[in-house]
């Protein structure tokens, strides 16, 4: 489970992130995080999963949660897709053997594991980070944009194995494809200038986010749940 707890965010020079922002992401649910490009959602995974840091409130994480799949940069980049994964099998105390086998299996890249990671398109490199987290077991999943990655046949793989870990796990989703959010997620959150919403009802969501209606002054709606966080003045 993830709660967030008055969490404040702004780059200097930008739109803030997050205002104030409460909100509870329970394990065992799939959430969509839906927002405008440049609404901070990816900001949002990153202060959830802790590789970033908020200006005020706190994170709280239980149970174990995933980096953002979908997101490569933290793979050494002088090191092979091989060296890459049994480095990350060590730190996560799994079989480094079963892991290699694995990510080979549903990354496709093959003989690419023996090439630098430098030498990667970002395709390959969202593959890599996919497979890797995929191989692990984690109570939070949290992917950003990954399964827009690849051809078709990857991309109902990558729905196929999210759905296989949300049946123990939580997630939280970010995504421009509903149709896909609607294979994996269940509910959704909007993030708009720095405030989020929480919907129990996916659909609900979605159509807040696609009428572009500041959660703010959403009006009641069938299905929706109690606000998760509407950020005010401090």
């Amino acid at each position: 489970m993830i709660v967030l707890q008055d969490v404040w965010k702004r780059f200097p020079g930008g739109a803030p992130v997050a205002q104030g922002v409460s909100a509870v992401f329970p394990r065992g649910r799939a959430t969509a995080l839906l927002g405008a490009n440049g609404a901070g959602k990816s900001s949002l995974l990153a202060m959830i999963a802790g590789t970033l840091r908020p200006d005020a409130g706190r994170v709280v994480r239980q149970g174990t949660v995933s980096w953002p799949v979908g997101f490569a940069g933290a793979f050494h980049p002088d090191l092979t897709g091989a060296q890459n994964t049994r480095f990350v099998a060590r730190v996560y105390g799994v079989d480094s053997g079963a892991l290699l086998s694995f990510v080979r299996d549903v990354s496709g890249l093959d003989r690419a594991m023996g090439q630098p990671v430098r030498r990667y398109s970002s395709g390959m490199r969202a593959r890599l980070g996919f497979a890797l987290s995929m191989g692990i077991p984690f109570d939070m999943y949290l992917v950003d944009e990954v399964t827009a990655v690849g051809d078709a046949a990857f991309r109902r793989e990558t729905s196929a194995l999210l759905r296989a870990r949300l049946g123990q796990a939580g997630a939280v989703v970010v995504s421009h494809a509903p149709a896909q959010l609607r294979e994996i997620c269940t509910a959704g959150a909007v993030l708009r200038e720095g405030r989020l919403e929480m919907f129990d009802d996916l659909d609900v969501a979605l159509a807040v986010y696609q009428a572009g209606v500041s959660p703010a002054s959403t009006p009641p709606a069938t299905g929706r749940a109690g606000r998760g966080a509407i950020g005010g003045r401090r």
